[in-house]
């Protein structure tokens, strides 16, 4: 393992000269060409690939990870191979636009509520060969048509809306490839420069990031800072940035919006006059739910599918704003037992993690103590334990419901009836209303009630009336971070006063406006297993193979990421 020296605070003189530096560079960034910032985004993508693995040397090393693992795989997956994945498919939209005017779009279609869907996934021939059966689509705002698709979509590029801004990223501490996805959505997507301050939790990686990314840094386009909420608060207050993005928790936000807690904070809040006057988009997390659609479940779909919830709360030590957080079964659902063991069993195919972010024993002392049904899995020294609780009064005012756990924390509660279309009513109906977060929520639904006509129509219908940024059918949410052309972000229905997971989009590689929600639809069960799976043998390979391969772009080295998929 490595020894890592976190970097100390950017005192604040340094601060002034680093925005003052930006401000300097923002116009000439605002004008730059677009083969201009295609070499650009070809720098940072050879950057993310010559650091690549000492930045998840150094992720294992702070998570306490083993590098020959299969956890490693989170490292490189959530690391450089995402990474690199958005800055490929933001150059393969910079050299549509160099070529056609637009960025590339796949089939349109329509919602089941009259809405413009947009296919935006498999984005080329290698997804379709490497996620053969899986697709993402964006749903658009009610009003908008196919000549406002194909007007407003790369806006920046046809009519752009300043003439140099600086945009504050408050890096995020848990997943070490939003701070640089965050990055390269301001500056190509909006043509914003930006100075990113690292998270204290994964401050180890700016300099890793100073180094890939030295040449926007040379140019005045990037500045990388250090330091706490005193220097974040001191940042977004600063007269010399115009805008900021946070990926964190709401009560962050709200403390830089509103300010403190108190009369004040009240008063502003009333006046609908907050204190920061100025643009703030925002991505906070979420109480991710799990809708299980009853339908004719054999024993295997059922196992995948329960192994597919147990990776979504396993994965990073379950410190991600879209883990499974709630699952919603069916009230006098037959196959209850059998699915929450299933979830349980595959749950302890995961060695218990270090609690490595801070703050994880109050939250989890919070949220278990004085349960009665309440399931510990793998408990070890330093570790928090899998934890599964059941049974919760759908009724209530649970703080499972309205509580991010961010910690290894799952929690279940019943809605409906053996119904699948009375459920689906149900379930989204508790989901919107009673469920904290408008991030991601998860459907998992048999292929035999997909086929039916009716019953489609009631996955269809709950699907668009979940007021989620991204609903994932019989997969994790995790995708649709990962796959840039799907744009990651709350849902639209937010305000400033009641933030819940944030507003605007990042990603988004198409540059689509208007976006309602992303949606992924994968098969119930699928081979090679997905890597977020704990029983996965071979994802610190997989991960490793395919973040060479993004880096690359080449069919030969397909091969050898196969090989790794297929002994999982």
């Amino acid at each position: 393992m490595l020894a890592v020296a976190a970097p100390v605070a950017t005192h604040r003189a340094r601060l002034d000269e680093a925005t003052a530096r930006l401000r300097d560079a923002a116009p000439a960034w605002a004008r730059a060409t677009i083969p201009e910032r295609i070499a650009l985004a070809q720098s940072m993508l050879r950057g993310i690939d010559r650091t690549a693995e000492r930045a998840v040397a150094l992720a294992c090393d702070a998570k306490g990870i083993p590098l020959d693992s299969p956890a490693a795989g989170e490292e490189w997956l959530s690391g450089p191979w995402a990474t690199l994945r958005m800055l490929r498919q933001q150059l393969h939209s910079l050299r549509s636009l160099a070529r056609h005017g637009n960025t590339p779009v796949g089939k349109l279609g329509e919602t089941i509520d009259g809405r413009l869907s947009v296919r935006v996934f498999p984005a080329s021939r290698l997804d379709q060969a490497l996620f053969f059966g899986i697709r993402g689509e964006v749903h658009l705002e009610a009003g908008v048509g196919v000549r406002e698709l194909h007007e407003t979509r790369a806006r920046f590029y046809k009519a752009a809306d300043h003439g140099g801004k600086v945009c504050l990223v408050l890096g995020a501490g848990n997943i070490n490839s939003i701070p640089p996805m965050d990055v390269a959505t301001k500056l190509f997507n909006e043509g914003k420069v930006c100075v990113l301050k690292m998270n204290p939790v994964n401050a180890y990686l700016g300099p890793l990031l100073e180094e890939a990314f030295r040449d926007a840094i040379a140019r005045g386009y990037l500045a990388v800072v250090y330091g706490g909420a005193e220097e974040g608060d001191y940042l977004a207050h600063h007269p010399g940035v115009d805008e900021v993005h946070i990926t964190g928790s709401d009560k962050t936000h709200d403390l830089i919006v509103w300010g403190p807690p108190g009369p004040e904070r009240a008063a502003r809040l009333a006046r609908n006059e907050p204190l920061l006057r100025k643009e703030i988009t925002s991505e906070l997390g979420n109480v991710s739910p799990v809708l299980v659609v009853p339908g004719p479940w054999d024993a295997g779909p059922l196992r995948f599918q329960a192994e597919s919830v147990a990776g979504m709360v396993t994965h990073n030590a379950s410190y991600n704003c879209n883990a499974a957080k709630l699952v919603v079964t069916p009230r006098g659902w037959r196959q209850r037992d059998a699915f929450l063991a299933g979830i349980e069993h595959s749950m302890a195919l995961a060695p218990a993690r270090r609690a490595w972010y801070p703050g994880s024993y109050d939250r989890y002392r919070l949220l278990t103590e004085g349960r009665r049904s309440i399931r510990f899995v793998n408990a070890a020294e330093g570790a928090l334990p899998w934890t599964l609780v059941t049974g919760l009064d759908a009724e209530s005012a649970d703080l499972a419901f309205t509580t991010e756990p961010f910690c290894s924390i799952l929690s279940e509660t019943q809605v409906g009836s053996e119904d699948p279309v009375e459920y689906l009513d149900r379930a989204v109906t508790f989901a919107n209303e009673r469920v904290w977060g408008t991030l991601a929520a998860h459907v998992v639904v048999h292929p035999r009630t997909l086929a039916d006509p009716t019953l489609r129509d009631a996955v269809h219908r709950a699907v668009a009336r979940l007021r989620y940024g991204t609903v994932a059918v019989n997969c994790w949410a995790g995708y649709a971070y990962a796959f840039g052309t799907t744009p990651w972000g709350g849902h639209p229905s937010t305000t400033l006063s009641d933030i819940q997971s944030g507003r605007g989009f990042v990603h988004n590689t198409l540059m689509l406006e208007r976006v309602e929600k992303a949606v992924v639809w994968h098969p119930a069960t699928i081979f090679p297993k997905p890597p977020y799976f704990p029983s996965h043998r071979t994802a610190h390979t997989l991960g490793a193979r395919l973040s060479r391969l993004e880096a690359s772009g080449s069919w030969a080295r397909v091969p050898m990421v196969v090989a790794a998929a297929v002994r999982a």
